[in-house]
């Protein structure tokens, strides 16, 4: 089958992640797989994945001559930038989260352009019980189910590492990009500077070589090398407060750590409070506290947790098995009826022209709202000002404007 997946960047990220691994095995058993980017890939770093030097990556322009057998949209930005411009006899919807929900309530526009990519009618996959449930309660669909799976060949309990762990001595390692609001990672920083942990590492996509109050950042690390990092750290703390089904806790788990979340979404596919990890409900930052003084002080509850995870981690299925499931997935919905893709692409184009008019009515009502607090500082401050401003106004615009057709009017 002739496939391609359409993509924001090329750059690290847990979601990037998945859809290379799910293209990998896709490419290994035989399909002709290509990925096509939002923006040009830089292959000129070194690679953080091993996607970068085996998977086949297009511009639209490369591919505008081509025609696939299945096209799938895996951002929402994709929906509207990629999809309308390449050609495919079927299209598909990857979801890793509700991606309306990482955006302030207050932009609604946008907001409303993301969700609606969710009422298109479209087949999809899904990572996570819990997106499959949203989609289906709130939109209607029936997406199929193909939850991640774990590179065990990099993240195992036996291995090289950093650091050795030194006993009666907690390790804290925080993951994530700075400058995200909902994964939360400066903030995380802050708390576990506020408990007893003796060391705070920080692995970020970020590329920084310096955060205060961090014993040691690692930034951009190769997935191949991460291994050794987690070995090294007792327990990760993973504050995000939005996630589909995050991957970092599971592959401290197979290296033979723990965990400390919140209660965000898609927590529980595989972490149980007091087994494989310490539970917090969202935003009870003392709570983390706690649960890292209780680890510091207490070794045989850290010993209990580390147990818990290398179980959960021992029964966890490998990314071939996992994407065996998503390749079932894209095979039945090549075997389905196709949706009218002339009806879709209408809808993705009034949907964006939709978007276009609300953000500019809300731009020009800000515009107006900023220009008449300014009219009404200076109509106190400056009235004789504002009073020949609008009769020059009146004489400028008004008094050369051409009056209507009357059946116009």
């Amino acid at each position: 089958m002739k496939i391609c997946f359409l993509i924001g960047s090329t750059e690290i990220g847990g979601g990037t992640y998945v859809i290379y691994e799910h293209a990998l095995y896709l490419q290994q058993i035989g399909w002709d797989v290509t990925l096509v980017p939002i923006w040009s890939p830089d292959f000129s770093s070194r690679p953080w994945h091993r996607a970068l030097e085996h998977l086949k990556f297009a511009t639209v322009a490369e591919v505008a001559g081509q025609e696939f057998d299945l096209a799938v949209a895996t951002w929402w930005r994709t929906i509207y930038e990629l999809l309308p411009n390449v050609r495919a006899q079927r299209y598909c919807y990857f979801v890793q989260s509700i991606e309306s929900w990482f955006y302030q309530d207050s932009d609604v526009a946008l907001r409303n352009l993301v969700n609606a990519t969710y009422l298109l009618p479209m087949p999809g996959v899904t990572e996570a019980r819990w997106i499959k449930k949203h989609l289906g309660e709130r939109f209607g669909h029936d997406y199929h189910l193909a939850p991640n799976g774990c590179r065990k060949e990099d993240y195992h309990a036996v291995g090289p590492v950093v650091a050795s762990k030194r006993s009666n001595r907690l390790r804290v390692l925080v993951e994530g990009p700075l400058g995200v609001d909902f994964k939360n990672v400066a903030r995380t920083i802050a708390l576990a500077r506020r408990s007893l942990a003796d060391e705070i590492w920080l692995l970020t996509s970020t590329p920084v070589t310096f955060f205060p109050g961090v014993d040691r950042v690692f930034s951009r690390v190769p997935t191949s090398e991460c291994g050794s990092i987690y070995r090294s750290c007792n327990v990760l703390v993973k504050l995000s407060t939005i996630e589909g089904m995050f991957g970092p806790p599971l592959e401290m788990f197979h290296c033979g750590g723990t965990a400390i979340v919140y209660d965000v979404t898609g927590h529980d596919e595989y972490i149980s409070h007091n087994y494989n990890s310490i539970v917090v409900r969202t935003g009870d930052e003392n709570a983390v506290v706690a649960a890292l003084n209780r680890l510091s002080t207490d070794p045989t509850i850290l010993a209990q947790l580390e147990r818990g995870a290398l179980d959960t981690a021992a029964a966890w299925p490998d990314w071939t098995q996992a994407s065996a499931y998503f390749a079932d997935a894209m095979c039945a919905i090549v075997s389905k009826p196709p949706t009218d893709n002339k009806i879709l692409m209408g809808m993705v184009r009034e949907f964006w022209a939709q978007y276009v008019r609300a953000e500019n009515a809300f731009q020009s009502s800000k515009r107006s709202s900023f220009l008449r607090r300014v009219s009404a500082v200076l109509e106190q401050r400056q009235p004789g000002l504002v009073n020949g401003l609008r009769v020059a106004k009146a004489w400028l615009v008004e008094g050369r404007r051409q009056p209507a057709p009357r059946e116009h009017i």
